[in-house]
């Protein structure tokens, strides 16, 4: 069997030395403040120091990977004789995904006898991070790309996301509520329950009156929907509130026997739509 590489972006949230750990390539969508030139990626600022000029009112902007520095990236594994398994983030976020499979397709003319498999996640944050991590386990258990490719394909309508953020200005500003509802929202204390449906769209579900509350209800849709309540794989990512990412976790251990495996940060190119505060819960349900 050829051997391959898996590759992904950093709207996975997983850290590039934990992605280098489990051997896996990637490259990072970037972003700028409002009012600066300099363009960063999500290793070049503290997460801590990000969202602290996000709450003293610094605005972000993202950008997507383009095609040319996915050709960098896939070429190099092509010229060793691997072909190459890219996850994606959703491209009903971003266009990342796209550059990816154009740089597939303009590399595939070149490397005719290599495989350059693109698979849409459909997944933001650590939900891409955990599609990563599981296709790397059916990999380590003698997968083909073909097979871990499909794989990928099964887990991402079942790749339960389910998120809450602090402060609604945030939602606003993308456009995903009307200015009079984050106001009233954020002066009676409303926290919105959000989920990734199946086109990877960021979607409102529930609205609940405080933060705790929003915690419990995101543990309550674990119970209601994972697949092995007491052995699922589960990750949560946060937007600068550990002790918060720590009471779900504790919460979903003390319900229903589960240990997290991973908790990780949500890193800036997604926070910058989301806002400190945020905090999201990743793991295998019965549907997204």
């Amino acid at each position: 069997m050829k051997d391959y590489l898996i590759c992904t972006d950093s709207g996975s949230d997983i850290s590039p030395a934990l992605l280098a750990e489990w051997g896996v390539s990637v490259r990072s969508l970037t972003f700028r403040f409002d009012g600066e030139d300099k363009e960063y990626s999500n290793q070049d600022m503290p997460t801590s120091e990000f969202y602290k000029r996000m709450r003293e009112g610094g605005v972000a902007k993202t950008a997507a990977v383009n095609t040319e520095v996915f050709k960098e990236m896939f070429e190099p594994i092509l010229r060793e004789g691997k072909d190459v398994l890219y996850l994606g983030f959703s491209s009903g976020l971003s266009t990342t995904y796209n550059s990816a499979r154009l740089a597939g397709l303009a590399l595939a003319e070149e490397y005719p006898d290599s495989k350059i498999i693109t698979v849409d996640t459909l997944c933001a944050s650590a939900g891409q991070g955990l599609i990563v991590h599981l296709v790397l386990k059916k990999k380590a258990d003698g997968a083909t790309i073909e097979e871990a490719a499909q794989y990928a394909k099964d887990l991402v309508p079942n790749l339960c996301h389910w998120f809450t953020v602090d402060d609604l200005v945030y939602l606003k500003r993308g456009g995903r509520i009307s200015p009079a509802a984050a106001f009233v929202g954020n002066l009676i204390g409303i926290k919105p329950v959000l989920h990734v449906d199946d086109e990877g769209h960021l979607v409102n579900v529930e609205k609940v009156r405080g933060r705790r509350a929003s915690i419990l209800t995101m543990a309550s849709k674990y119970g209601e929907l994972a697949l092995d309540k007491e052995g699922s794989t589960i990750f949560i990512s946060h937007a600068d509130c550990k002790a918060d990412a720590d009471l779900l976790a504790n919460t979903i251990k003390e319900r229903y026997g589960a240990t997290v495996d991973i908790i990780t940060d949500v890193g800036p190119v997604i926070g910058a739509h989301s806002g400190p505060g945020t905090l999201a819960l990743f793991f295998v349900g019965k549907y997204r």
